[in-house]
């Protein structure tokens, strides 16, 4: 099994000067111990407007600065938002391919189509569209990574013409792919179109397991990859908080992976929000003295002692789980207990799984072969244009149908322009 670390970018109420400079900075510094301690990925979320809950509004950003202080650790987007009203799809596919390059080819391509009314609302996204919004353009977007050129397109949500979208990425023919899973729906949805499987919603541990299977099934009886690649894996987001003494692992990690539900409820089940003004952590303590918050869970069973995370893990492991992915920045979770957490998971838990890991990952991809050149079978897929069929277009500069007044240039516009006009005679001519 392999393990992520994830960022939401939390920041609690009460806010002072500087507080958001120090969680960004923290969270580059605890990516940076990551990738020295041998954690296979970072993933960073895209939202909009979700105060307190998550700052993370522009991960691109976040992950290009993560890729120039890391070496080895996988960068993903945990997610994009595809629908076009966040992101234009050329838009999406050139920052993707960017990001590939920056990092020697080290990223992983999560996809999602939000669901929290401040999101929606501010960004005139209408919710009943959204599935599909997002499957029309992670399509194209695939397409736009993987054609030379990009033949077009014309479609409900946004249309384009034939364009070649540069850069390319290093991974060919793009990055690996994944969508956000909320429930068993999305999950056989997932394995049905070839994308991983990014898990949010398990409270209990043995859920993992009829997730795990309905994915595998579905993938091996239904698969249409959606990409020019398939990824077929599953990954779970629980919390985390690792210390020898358990009573101090929950009282370090148990509260902020409490908020971070409380507050992911608050934006997108119960909550009434003033913009700018509603204070989440102070509605969180209210309800926190008046409520049972065991509801709420510990973690998945990712916070205790080393002990106890490695019997959690091997269950996961066992399920076939294939990365488990750590909220460490919840609530007011401390940056040196992250630090240490990390610091003791990587010395005491994680060497007996890496053991394991490529014997693992090589026995399934001898299973699914068979499976995934049956998926591709099963596919139409989206090809490049023939070289007759590329259109040409000409620049705007010698189309116009008003020449501008070459005498009221001044003389070195003009004899530019004039040399641009002899280029073009020129070219035609031969």
């Amino acid at each position: 099994m392999k393990f992520g670390v994830f960022y939401e970018h939390q920041l609690p109420r009460p806010w002072s000067q500087g507080s958001e400079q120090r969680l960004f900075q923290d969270a580059l510094a605890q990516v940076e111990l990551a990738d020295r301690l041998g954690i296979d990925y970072a993933w960073e979320v895209e939202h909009h407007f979700l105060e307190e809950y998550s700052h993370s509004s522009a991960p691109e950003v976040f992950l290009a600065a993560a890729s120039q202080r890391t070496r080895r650790i996988r960068l993903g987007h945990g997610i994009v938002l595809m629908p076009p009203g966040y992101n234009h799809p050329a838009r999406v596919a050139e920052r993707l391919a960017t990001l590939d390059l920056v990092s020697n080819g080290r990223v992983d391509w999560g996809t999602g189509e939000s669901a929290s009314r401040a999101e929606l609302e501010g960004f005139g996204v209408d919710p009943a569209e959204r599935r599909a919004m997002w499957r029309e353009a992670t399509e194209q977007v695939a397409s736009m990574l993987a054609l030379d050129p990009y033949p077009g397109f014309h479609g409900k949500y946004f249309s384009m013409p034939v364009r070649n979208v540069v850069p390319k990425p290093v991974q060919k023919p793009h990055p690996p792919l994944w969508v956000a899973c909320s429930n068993r729906e999305t999950i056989h949805l997932a394995a049905q179109l070839g994308m991983g499987a990014l898990t949010f919603a398990f409270i209990d541990p043995a859920e993992a397991k009829h997730w795990v299977d309905d994915y595998y099934e579905t993938f091996k009886r239904e698969c249409v990859p959606i990409g020019h690649a398939v990824n077929p894996n599953v990954a779970m987001v629980t919390g985390f908080s690792c210390h020898p003494d358990g009573e101090e692992a929950r009282r370090r990690g148990t509260e902020g992976f409490r908020f971070f539900q409380f507050a992911l409820g608050h934006h997108y089940v119960f909550g009434k929000h003033r913009p700018g003004r509603t204070d989440i952590w102070d509605k969180f303590e209210r309800v926190r003295a008046e409520l049972d918050l065991d509801v709420l869970g510990g973690g998945t069973g990712c916070i205790g002692t080393p002990d106890e995370l490695r019997a959690s893990l091997r269950a996961f492991e066992d399920y076939g789980v294939d990365q488990t992915i750590f909220i460490q920045q919840g609530g007011r979770n401390r940056h040196e207990h992250i630090c240490e957490s990390l610091e003791l998971f990587a010395s005491s838990v994680m060497p007996e799984f890496r053991a394991r890991e490529a014997a693992r990952a090589a026995a399934k991809e001898r299973e699914l072969a068979p499976y995934v050149a049956a998926a591709f079978e099963r596919k139409r897929a989206a090809v490049g244009l023939a070289e007759a069929d590329i259109p040409t277009y000409e620049a705007y500069g010698l189309t116009v149908t008003e020449l501008p007044d070459l005498e009221k240039m001044p003389e070195a516009n003009r004899r530019r322009f004039l040399t641009f006009a002899r280029m073009r005679q020129i070219m035609e001519d031969r």
